[in-house]
C-alpha cells in the first residue's frame, strides 16, 4: 500500500478519534485524555498536511521541478513536526497547572476511554509501520506515541482507581509530552539537514574522493557535490580529470559511487592540461596529489 493512502487513513483514524477524545475529557475530568485531545487534533493537522504534501511529492520531474517533487514530503515533515512542539508545549504548561491545584477525576469512565484508546491507536500504528519516507516516519511516530500514551493514560487510570492519588494523571501527561519532544527535535533536524543540502549520513566525501582517485586512468578528481532529495536518494556532481577513455572512466566511477549508495551522478570529464573554470576548484580536495597512477 502506498505512503499517502496509509497516511489518508492515518489521518481520518486521528481525527475523528481526538473528537471522541474531547468529549471523553470533558466526561471523565482527565487532564491526560483532554490534553491528548488537543496533541490528537494538532497530529491530525500535521497528517492531514503530510497526506497532501505526500501526494505531491509523488510526481514525475518536469521543467518547473527538475528534480522532482520528493522535498514536497520532508516539508510535510517540518510542519507535522512543529504542530507536534507546540502540542507538546501546550500539554506541558496543562499538566503543570494541574499539579497545583488538582481535581476530580472519574477513574471508570478514564479506564473505558483508555482502553479504546489504546485499541484504535494500535490498529492506526499497526496500518503506518512500515514507510520510508520521512513524512511517513514522522506520521507513524505519532501512532506510535499515541499507543505509548494511551497505554500510560490506562495504567494511570487503573492507579488511581485503587490509590485514589489523582497526581498521578498530570504526571503521566508530562512523561509522554517529553518523549513527544525529544523525538520531534531529532525528526527536525533530520529534515531541515536536507534543505541545507548537508553530505547524506554515512557518506564520506574524503573517502569517495581517494577511492575514485585510486581508479586507473583518474588523475585527479575534485568540486565533489553530494546531497540528498528526501532522505533516500542521493546526488552527486564531481569534475574528474583523465586522460583515458570517458566512456570506461564513467562505468568504472558510477559502479563505486553505487557502492557508496549513490544513485544519480552527474560527471564532468577535464584532460590534465585542461583549466578549470571553477574559481574555488584548486582549493578544493586535493586528495588526488599523492594518488597519482603514472603509467
Amino acid at each position: 500500500m502506498k505512503s499517502e493512502k496509509k497516511i489518508f487513513v492515518a489521518f481520518i483514524l486521528n481525527l475523528s478519534f481526538s473528537v471522541f477524545e474531547f468529549f471523553g475529557g470533558i466526561i471523565t475530568g482527565s487532564v491526560a485524555v483532554s490534553s491528548d485531545a488537543v496533541h490528537d487534533l494538532g497530529d491530525a493537522a500535521g497528517i492531514g498536511i503530510s497526506y497532501f504534501l505526500e501526494k505531491i511529492s509523488q510526481k514525475k520531474p518536469d521543467e518547473e521541478y527538475t528534480y522532482g517533487y520528493a522535498r514536497y514530503s520532508v516539508i510535510g515533515s517540518i510542519i507535522t513536526t512543529f504542530i507536534l512542539l507546540f502540542g507538546s508545549a501546550a500539554v506541558i504548561y496543562n499538566a503543570i497547572r494541574r499539579m497545583i491545584e488538582p481535581s476530580k477525576i472519574n477513574y471508570d469512565g478514564m479506564i473505558i476511554f483508555a482502553v479504546v484508546g489504546v485499541v484504535i491507536n494500535f490498529c492506526a500504528a499497526f496500518f503506518t509501520r512500515d514507510g520510508d519516507s520521512l513524512n511517513q516516519k514522522a506520521v507513524n511516530l505519532h501512532m506510535l506515541e499515541d499507543v505509548l500514551g494511551w497505554a500510560v493514560v490506562l495504567a494511570g487510570a487503573v492507579v488511581m482507581r485503587i490509590t485514589d492519588w489523582a497526581l498521578i494523571d498530570p504526571i503521566m501527561s508530562l512523561g509522554v509530552s517529553i518523549f513527544i519532544l525529544v523525538n520531534a527535535v531529532r525528526n527536525l533536524k533530520e529534515s531541515v539537514d536536507l534543505f541545507l543540502e548537508k553530505t547524506p549520513h554515512g557518506i564520506s566525501v574524503n573517502e569517495l574522493a581517494e577511492h575514485i582517485s585510486d581508479i586507473d586512468g583518474v588523475l585527479g578528481v575534485h568540486h565533489i557535490h553530494i546531497w540528498s532529495m528526501d532522505g533516500q536518494s542521493n546526488y552527486a556532481t564531481m569534475h574528474i580529470v583523465t586522460n583515458s577513455d570517458p566512456h570506461k572512466i564513467k562505468e568504472e566511477i558510477r559502479e563505486e559511487l553505487r557502492e557508496h549508495g549513490i544513485s544519480h551522478a552527474t560527471l564532468e570529464l577535464e584532460t590534465e592540461n585542461e583549466h578549470c573554470h571553477e574559481k574555488n576548484c584548486s582549493a578544493q580536495l586535493k586528495l588526488s596529489s599523492g594518488h597519482h597512477h603514472h603509467h
